[in-house]
């Protein structure tokens, strides 16, 4: 494959480093000069979050292709548990080896993570961008030199770059309508995402198709709307204490835009009492919120299938790596993004997959999809659907 004569030097320089630093290495481990760490594998392992970034080759990959993942910030409890193994399987399927990095939730480590897996000989590099116009400058050093890029899960405002995701407007839109149904006219706040992520934006739109006609009519009153840096359910926790004592906890319905925020916003909802009493959102089916789900102080989070969109991730990089145009990729559909400062618009070769909201209604669905156990689930004291 193209670029095998880069990925031999990076192993040479590699070698001549570790027979040459001032502390010894085993012989399956290298470290690179940025820090992560590059490990022949027999089954893949995960990739270590916490400061260094880790990159594990898989198995099953032949030396025909090499893809490497940049991860933005490993803390996520999906990408170790459902994303990252749904990608390897799908390489290790198609031949090719896997090694990844994780930025730790800085845009400059991540973009030297990326020039580091351009020097490793990557095929493609699939990335979950920190910034999705921070991390541009890498993304330009990669497609420069031949290297498909792959934006996983989050929009990055390249046309050159192959996005994968879920209908995002539409996950907004399905949360909403939940939170809606049960409280048509009140009080609400806002929790929105990282402000460097489209996918925050994407959210709100498809929030805003459900409310916003309510709020202009005064129906429901939006008290309070920002964004949340890096998603941090410990940011969106000390948000929420501040907007509830700011407004004396006259809150009806808190719509989160992930459940990572709805955990913070759930401790400081049940410090005042609240927890179940107001109406709360979130999505990504983390098992903390299914278990609010079952147990009724939570009222939805909208299912993104990870599995899914790892699978389609991997599979579109064996493609890529086999030499397939963006537009040739399996399954693949145009997407047009328009900046929302500037208002210019960039069409992206994309896979958007459909999500679904779990309600105490449709519980069984993630139990019977094997995304939880029942046990699980019901840990917590739910007692609907399979916790009946």
């Amino acid at each position: 494959m193209k670029r095998r004569l880069w990925a031999l030097v990076a192993v040479i320089a590699l070698l001549i480093a570790a027979c040459g630093g001032d502390e010894g290495t085993e012989d399956t481990t290298a470290t690179t000069a940025g820090g992560a760490t590059t490990t022949a594998a027999a089954e893949p392992t995960t990739t270590a979050a916490d400061g260094g970034a880790t990159t594990t080759a898989a198995a099953g990959g032949d030396g025909d292709c090499l893809v490497g993942m940049s991860w933005n910030n490993y803390n996520e409890e999906r990408w170790a548990k459902h994303d990252e193994p749904a990608i390897q399987a799908a390489l290790e399927a198609g031949g090719c080896a896997y090694t990844s990095t994780d930025a730790g939730s800085s845009e400059e480590q991540q973009i030297a993570d990326v020039e580091n897996l351009i020097n490793q000989g990557a095929d493609v590099i699939v990335i979950l961008a920190q910034n999705t116009l921070a991390i541009l400058p890498a993304v330009q050093a990669a497609t420069d030199q031949g290297i498909p890029v792959i934006a996983y899960d989050r929009l990055i405002e390249d046309a050159n770059t192959f996005y994968v995701s879920f209908d995002n407007v539409l996950v907004g839109q399905l949360m909403a309508e939940v939170v809606f149904d049960l409280v048509p006219t009140g009080n609400y706040f806002i929790i929105k995402g990282n402000g460097a992520d489209a996918n925050s934006d994407f959210l709100r739109e498809g929030i805003g198709s459900v409310i916003d006609a309510a709020a202009e009519a005064g129906d429901i009153v939006i008290l309070e709307e920002d964004y949340t840096d890096n998603w941090d359910p410990s940011l969106a926790q000390t948000t929420t204490e501040q907007w509830l004592s700011a407004h004396n906890n006259d809150v009806q319905a808190i719509v989160s835009e992930n459940d990572g925020m709805a955990t913070g916003a759930a401790a400081a909802l049940d410090a005042q009492g609240l927890l179940g009493e107001v109406v709360l959102s979130g999505q990504d089916a983390d098992v903390a919120a299914l278990q609010r789900v079952a147990a009724g102080t939570q009222a939805v989070s909208v299912w993104k299938d990870a599995r899914a969109l790892g699978t389609a991730a991997g599979e579109a990089a064996v493609q890529l790596a086999g030499g397939a145009s963006l537009a040739d990729v399996e399954g693949t559909s145009e997407f047009t993004y328009t900046n929302k400062e500037t208002q210019a618009e960039t069409v992206l070769t994309s896979i958007l997959l459909t999500p679904i909201p779990i309600t105490q209604d449709n519980l069984q669905e993630v139990v019977d999809a094997e995304w939880i156990s029942a046990e699980e689930l019901c840990s917590t004291g739910g007692t609907v659907g399979p916790c009946a």
